[in-house]
């Protein structure tokens, strides 16, 4: 392991201070806004599928009184409870938010937390926008000083995303910068989501935030009354950077321009329905199909050159269950091209087993493009090649994903993104409803 760089600051304490002074902009309002369009988005259908139904259940018999509320079944209950199941239910169609810079979803952890927090507290919207805010700029910093290494064995939504989440109870409860060290300092100690738990098929992954949220928001309920943590355990010789990243963490890269815009102005927001890192090759097929206008049956074969973890995670040219095909870059691009976009009927198990899809597949390639590679994390790039019946061979970079910050989507485009995954579920009074609240509402929706 590498010697420990010189940390000539606490960046615990650093971190504290900058939460619990941050100012609000209208501008900034606004982001949290968009963040909140997007989380519900996700939320509405994540909530009517296990695991998060799942852990309804289990906990039916302790989820006890509170005001803070379930989506899997509308009733009210205390934070803790609602900010895991929430938070697990908007992570599950991995349509959530990502923050490029950390490799983090912050939005399903940071919310699901707040907004348990903000609707059992009666606070104010203006606290609740304050909190998210907050959440986000907490996590991601601290991601962005242990990223990329911390991604090899950690999922980074399970581990900075408690420190998130406690960092957005902590406002909620309205906690000074000293609790506010202690509730990030108490969450440190709490992280988890291992790589491992998300490469197969099993349920895990939606876990990962769903802890996340639950645990953040207990340090916070016990840093609020007088729990203390260990304020060094950020860049201490054996606290969270050493044991989980190579370099003992950057923190010259994680407190850098403190003054700038908030984190959650440069949030990418998913513009398909799987995994970010097989973004940029759906957006390369995009572009090529629109320029040459070939079709799935036309196809001989695809190649994509990509960064580390598109190789290392979404390499699956068989992939069989539900979660296993979202990490797919094989099978997301031959449904792209079969079913036209990759939205959540990509995962029905009548196109899952489609013979077009599956024929597809099976001529897909995916290597390390060691050039775009060493762009990673600030840039997600992709090198597509798509070579044709006809022998024509057809290439694009595509230096970026449609959804980051450098191409994000509108406010139009999000609102199509909730009409398309929300309102179905929600029926078009509901969904009205809830999308002005969430636009233009003065109250913590419900």
């Amino acid at each position: 392991m590498p010697e420990a760089p010189l940390v000539t600051t606490n960046p615990l304490l650093t971190l504290a201070q900058h939460a619990a002074s941050m100012p609000i902009t209208p501008h900034t309002a606004h982001h949290v806004r968009r963040a909140m369009v997007d989380w519900f988005a996700c939320l509405v259908p994540g909530a009517r599928l296990a695991p998060a139904t799942l852990i309804a259940a289990a906990l039916a018999e302790e989820r006890g009184a509170g005001r803070a509320r379930c989506y899997t079944d509308n009733a009210l209950s205390g934070i803790r409870h609602a900010a895991l199941i929430n938070a697990a239910a908007a992570h599950t169609v991995e349509f959530d938010d990502i923050h490029r810079d950390s490799g983090h979803h912050p939005g399903s952890v940071t919310i699901g937390a707040a907004l348990a927090a903000a609707q059992h507290h009666g606070v104010p919207l203006e606290t609740l926008h304050r909190a998210i805010a907050v959440g986000f700029e907490v996590a991601c910093r601290i991601g962005m000083a242990v990223t990329p290494s911390h991604y090899k064995f950690w999922h980074t939504t399970g581990t900075v995303g408690t420190m998130g989440a406690a960092a957005a109870v902590a406002t909620v409860l309205g906690c000074d910068a000293n609790r506010m060290a202690h509730a990030i300092a108490l969450a440190a100690t709490m992280t988890g989501g291992l790589q491992e738990a998300f490469r197969g098929e099993a349920m895990c992954k939606p876990f990962h935030p769903g802890h996340a949220a639950e645990a953040g928001a207990l340090a916070a309920m016990s840093a609020a009354v007088g729990v203390k943590g260990a304020l060094d355990v950020l860049h201490g010789p054996l606290g969270f950077a050493a044991a989980t990243s190579e370099d003992r963490g950057k923190w010259d890269i994680g407190l850098a321009n403190l003054d700038a815009p908030p984190v959650i102005t440069a949030i990418t927001f998913k513009n398909h329905g799987c995994c970010g890192h097989i973004f940029p090759t759906l957006d390369a097929l995009l572009v090529l199909r629109a320029q040459h206008g070939f079709g799935a049956d036309d196809i001989a074969s695809i190649h994509a050159g990509g960064y580390g973890p598109t190789k290392d995670i979404c390499d699956r040219p068989d992939p069989q269950s539900e979660q296993d095909c979202r990490f797919s870059l094989q099978y997301c691009s031959a449904a792209f091209m079969v079913l036209g976009g990759v939205r959540l009927a990509a995962y029905r198990p009548e196109n899952m087993a489609d013979p077009r899809i599956r024929a597809l597949m099976q001529r897909v390639t995916l290597s390390l493009d060691p050039e775009i590679a060493n762009a990673y994390p600030r840039r997600r790039p992709a090198r597509v090649k798509v070579t044709l019946r006809d022998g024509r061979v057809l290439e694009h970079f595509q230096p970026t994903r449609k959804g980051d910050p450098d191409m994000p989507l509108s406010d139009e485009e999000l609102t199509a993104k909730f009409n398309e995954l929300a309102r179905p579920l929600l029926g078009d009074a509901a969904a009205d409803g809830l999308l002005h609240k969430l636009w233009q509402g003065e109250t913590v929706p419900y």
